[in-house]
């Protein structure tokens, strides 16, 4: 660095000397102290002659940055001041002082008799202190200097934030103390005007030097407590995001954020920022972006002002910023304030469920037998739907593939976890699966939550749970404890697991202020009660029960086929029905009988009457009825429902039994009756409200004079009292200011102001009590100090009036919480005959037929079709027979060429013995089922490389899951089982587990495979308990121009080529492959019929050596293999 500067320096261009004296006179500010440097060295006179100037540069510089760090607040107008600006970098030259960081600017003189010594005074030394190059300098004047520096040293490390920059909170205030000079300046935040700063007692200041404002120490002190939130905060008229929250929230809602501190924790990287970041969204669009957030996965907390100006302004604490609190907390599975949702149908989402209907579900296990190869844990969860009050429990054990759990998973389709205490890997792997991505089964995001397992967690829970229960039965009426013992004896019968579970959620939800939920037990039943078929994760996926497996939505799905439903809440029992077909033969009849008359022409006009009524309900009744219990329906949607529900019940009023509905079938009669019963009650609630206030969202005006309570009658009697005296005080006014009567007047929304004309002789009599409001050229508007205190009072009583009105609306929504079951019951009905009217709408379709129930174990269909690959096949369906008898023929061995249609056979099969137990319609010519008590599939092939499982491993332990579970009364379908690995190896496992299946379990099976040494299997089963059918085809031509027809029709016995050639070719492999391929296939066909012919040769000499050796066994099957050749 300093041989330019010298060069520079030593030629000097003379328009630079020129401006010298100007940059000189910016430099010496204060004569005083050059002269005071001049008389101490008057020793060594000749060095001053040559250094003088540089020495006095250098010290005014030291004495403006000085003062310029004493006087910043100060807004002096010297330009001495000023900080050194960056101008004019050509000709300043910068010098860093090595300990100090701080940069100070000299002044160049240029002085050639002196080059070696200025140099020498310049150069860059990094260790030692650059002024130790001047010999001449007194010992007096060093240390001089040397204080000057260490003086300034530390002020500016102090307005840096301390000597290593690791800005202490507690450091930082103590310095601003000791320093009083030392101000940051832009203090002021945008919400409160900043005070000056009191005396320090050890809070956490803020970065940058200034304190946090009261609103912002609010919202830290709120942040601490709910870490895993993103709080959205009441300020005025907006909702406010801060720090780390406005940045998700700019993210998720695509709103701009104001930049900031993002961290809550006072972190030094933020040191140089004095506000939090934050994002607003306006206070009517709240619900929009919090369901927006929710949707995305977050936690989002709802942090209200619970002071209104009015009372705040008569209270005491008129001075402190408004009182606030977290009053909401929600996540996907809790958000139940969602009004837009309750209106219109739903279409259908990925999984069937919207984002604010899905369950919440708690999960904890222990491990059964220790840590071993088989794994074995034992499970318990609840699942809760806060939306409808539906509570699912079950407690099971499951072994290392842990196909239970995602049996239930899949079933229940959870938005949100719980899990208490540590899960094992295999299960957690599962959990993160099924959670992991936007793209999962369920398709949305999932969110996950953990809550601590004590050791002793079962008698906690219990103890919990007993208390909670207790105190539910204590706050009920004496009419209903009877119903509430038999409760808590249910409860407290639950297994262990599902006791810690269920106190678990019961926390977790209290958060939320659902609670509640827990209190609907009569909607509390256990996952497994067999009364319904199972149908485990495999079989929903690869059946397609609730989506596709293309892009996992619900067109070309059963429940996409059968849904024909008009409501919501219809639309979620028949997802019920779908996912738990009947096990019992004579609910199933009853169903079905229903289905069948409701297609019936003679019974179209009560039909009609039914499917007019359906067409009406607009809103969600099962969701506002819910919203109603825990307190959270508007004005508005109360009116809605209860005018919904009495339009319902008012319907069928003239139906007093199940006989007088119309209908032979006892279901139809029994839902029609349950309609009319809430009339009575339904009416009561409507005749307390005033419809055009609640369509208004009045509060004031919402009950019906006489059913006002006396709080709200007391205070509107108070406002109109406020009133009246105002009215009364305008004579007095008048007369004040001299006239004869004076009239109110309002004026952008201030009321009660007084006008005089500024012309006018009234106005010199105008007392200065008086405050002038506002006013124009001809007129000025006054308040007086009465109107003042009566508006003041008036405020006071219509915000307790407000508070009234809500204490009795929430009163109200206990009142009708009461009836909960009753309507609650009026709802199911309803959607009883939404579902049953749907899969009457698919019986009337072509095609479908009524199936004929039995109680052996069968499935007899004649010409049967896929259900929706026939709706979404251009063509027509190929139909095909199946006759499955667990006494006679249970298992079909299938063969047939690639893409010859062996898959949608099985499916078809499969598909047409759920629709039958759901009570549907088939499409089939005939068909007559057995009841199944589940349905199994292994089919497709995939691995599971998070727990590090190849795919012949995932196809194996399907496959071991499915021998443990399946009964005799199960359909089992195996779909090309042993093709991941060698081909003997793949034969033996195929026939091993083909025997098993039929032998041992003796379930109904449908085998897929290529391996047409399987298809000799028959001949050890000799009452044809299996047999072959193969996917007919035609070929034609020979050669290059060989083609395959595909019939899709089954027919007996074996097909012995799977043609894999031809679906390359479809495939568009190139050319020269297929013929290369072609070629091999002929070389190896030729290979084995030459061995099996050599085989023939040798079996067929030894007999004739030896007569004695051949039975009659051995001959068939050298017959067999002839003909085969």
């Amino acid at each position: 660095m300093s041989p330019p500067l010298s060069s520079q320096t030593s030629s000097t261009s003379p328009s630079l000397k020129r401006k010298q004296p100007t940059i000189s006179s910016f430099f010496t500010k204060k004569p005083s102290r050059s002269e005071e440097q001049a008389s101490s060295e008057a020793g060594t006179r000749q060095e001053v002659k040559s250094l003088a100037p540089i020495s006095a540069g250098k010290e005014n510089i030291v004495s403006v940055a000085k003062d310029h760090l004493e006087d910043e607040e100060d807004e002096e107008d010297e330009p001495v001041v000023l900080r050194p600006s960056k101008r004019a970098r050509t000709n300043d030259f910068h010098h860093e002082d090595a300990d100090t960081g701080a940069t100070t600017e000299r002044s160049p003189h240029a002085l050639p008799q002196s080059g070696s010594q200025r140099t020498e005074r310049f150069k860059f030394t990094s260790s030692r202190d650059p002024t130790d190059g001047l010999e001449g300098e007194t010992e007096l004047e060093k240390r001089k200097r040397q204080k000057e520096k260490d003086k300034l040293h530390e002020r500016f490390v102090k307005r840096l934030g301390g000597s290593d920059c690791a800005i202490g909170i507690g450091r930082r205030q103590v310095e601003a103390e000791t320093v009083p000079g030392v101000e940051d300046v832009g203090e002021g935040e945008e919400d409160e005007e900043a005070q000056p700063p009191p005396p320090v007692k050890g809070k956490a200041a803020k970065k940058g030097g200034s304190k946090l404002t009261p609103l912002e120490s609010q919202v830290v002190e709120i942040k601490r407590k709910h870490m895993d939130t993103v709080l959205v905060v009441e300020v005025g008229y907006k909702f406010r995001f801060f720090g780390e929250d406005a940045r998700i929230a700019a993210k998720e809602l695509s709103i701009v954020c104001i930049p900031g501190k993002f961290r809550f924790d006072e972190h030094p990287s933020e040191a140089h920022l004095d506000r939090f970041a934050y994002a607003s969204i306006p206070v009517h669009r709240l619900h929009v972006h919090v369901r927006r957030l929710v949707a995305a996965g977050h936690k989002v907390g709802v942090v209200r002002q619970l002071e209104t100006a009015a009372l705040k302004a008569a209270g005491s604490n008129r001075n402190a910023p408004f009182v606030r609190k977290l009053t909401n907390l929600y996540t996907k599975g809790t958000y139940i304030d969602d009004v837009d949702g309750l209106e219109g149908n739903m279409g259908a989402a990925s999984g069937g469920v919207s984002p604010a209907t899905g369950y919440m579900l708690c999960i904890t296990e222990t491990n059964a037998k220790g840590f071993g190869n088989d794994e074995k844990v034992h499970v318990g969860i609840i699942a809760v739907q806060p939306a409808t009050g539906d509570i699912i429990y079950d407690d099971f054990e499951d072994g290392f593939m842990r196909s239970e759990i995602e049996t239930r998973l899949l079933h229940i389709a959870p938005c949100e976890f719980l899990i208490v205490g540590e899960l094992s890997k295999a299960t957690e792997k599962l959990v993160q699966h099924l959670s992991g991505s936007k793209t999962n089964v369920f398709g949305d995001q999932v969110r996950v939550e953990r809550a601590m397992k004590q050791k002793t967690a079962a008698v906690e829970a219990h103890s919990h749970i007993s208390s909670f229960y207790a105190g539910k039965m204590t706050a009920t009426r004496t009419e209903e404890d009877v119903q509430a013992s038999n409760l808590l004896q249910k409860v407290l019968s639950l297994p262990e697991q599902v006791t810690i579970c269920l106190s678990a959620m019961i926390k977790h939800m209290t958060d939320y202020g659902l609670e509640h939920v827990f209190d609907l037990t009569k909607y509390f039943q256990s996952f497994s009660a067999r009364s319904h078929m199972l149908l485990n994760g495999n079989t929903l996926m690869s059946l397609e029960i609730y989506q596709n497996q293309t892009d996992y939505s619900a067109k070309g799905s059963l429940f996409w086929t059968l849904d024909r439903t008009q409501t919501r809440f219809g639309q979620r029992l028949l997802r019920k029905w779908v996912g738990r077909p009947l096990l019992d033969k004579a609910k199933l009849e009853e169903r079905i009988d229903a289905v069948e008359e409701l297609k019936s022409p003679e019974r179209s006009a009560q039909v009609e009457r039914i499917k007019a009524l359906l067409s009406k309900v607009r809103s969600d009744l099962e969701k506002s009825l819910i919203r109603i219990y825990y307190g959270k329906c508007t004005r508005p949607e109360l009116l809605t429902v209860l005018q919904t529900l009495q339009m319902i019940a008012m319907e069928f009023c003239d139906v007093k039994s199940p006989a007088d509905a119309g209908f032979a079938s006892p279901v139809l009669g029994e839902a029609l009756a349950t309609l009319p019963t809430i009339l009575q009650t339904v009416v009561s609630f409507l005749d307390k409200i005033n419809m055009h206030a609640a369509k208004k969202d009045d509060k004031y005006e919402f009950f019906r004079e006489s059913e006002e309570t006396d709080a709200i009658s007391e205070y509107k009697l108070g406002i109109a009292g406020v009133e009246h005296e105002l009215r009364e005080h305008r004579s007095t006014a008048a007369a004040v200011i001299g006239k004869k009567a004076v009239d109110y007047a309002t004026v952008a929304g201030i009321e009660y102001l007084i006008e005089v004309e500024n012309n006018s002789p009234s106005l010199k009599k105008v007392p200065a009590s008086w405050v002038k409001v506002s006013g124009t050229k001809k007129l000025s508007r006054f308040h007086t100090p009465e109107v003042i205190h009566m508006l003041r009072q008036r405020d006071q009583h219509k915000e307790a009036l407000a508070a009234a009105c809500d204490q009795a609306f929430s009163a109200l929504l206990a009142e009708i919480s009461a009836n909960y079951q009753s309507i609650r019951d009026c709802i199911q009905s309803l959607a009883t005959l939404d579902c049953l009217l749907s899969l009457a709408a698919i019986a009337s379709q072509p095609g479908y037929v009524k199936p004929e129930y039995t109680e052996e174990t069968c499935i007899c269909v004649e010409k049967g079709r896929h259900p929706m690959v026939e709706q979404l096949l251009l063509d027509s369906y190929v139909p095909n027979d199946i006759k499955l008898e667990s006494e006679q023929t249970r298992a079909l061995l299938v063969t047939g060429p690639n893409m010859g249609g062996k898959s949608s056979y099985v499916r078809q099969v499969a598909l047409i013995a759920i629709m039958g137990q759901i009570g549907s319609y088939v499409p089939a010519q005939s068909a007559k089922l057995g009841m199944l008590d589940a349905v199994f599939t292994r089919m497709g092939a995939f691995d599971n490389m998070l727990a590090g499982e190849s795919t012949f491993m995932v196809e194996l332990s399907e496959a071991a899951d499915i021998l443990k579970q399946a009964t005799p009364r199960s359909l089992v379908i195996l779909d090309e089982l042993g093709r991941g690995t060698s081909t003997h190896d793949g034969v033996a496992i195929a026939q091993a587990v083909l025997d098993h299946m039929v032998r041992s379990i003796r379930s109904l099976t449908l085998f897929i495979t290529h391996y047409q040494h399987l298809s000799r299997m028959v001949d050890s089963f000799p009452n044809h308990e299996l047999r072959n059918v193969h996917m007919r085809f035609t070929e034609s031509g020979s050669g290059d121009d060989e083609e395959i027809t595909f019939l899709y029709e089954v027919g007996e016995g074996v097909a012995h080529r799977s043609y894999g050639l031809n679906v390359a070719r479809l495939a568009t492999l190139p050319a020269s492959v297929i013929d290369v391929a072609k070629q091999k296939s002929a070389e190896l066909e030729e290979k084995i019929r030459r061995r099996r012919i050599a085989g023939i040769v040798a079996a067929v000499g030894t007999m004739l050596d030896e007569p004695g050796i051949g039975d009659d066994s051995l001959f068939d099957r050298l017959i067999t293999n002839a003909e085969q050749l």
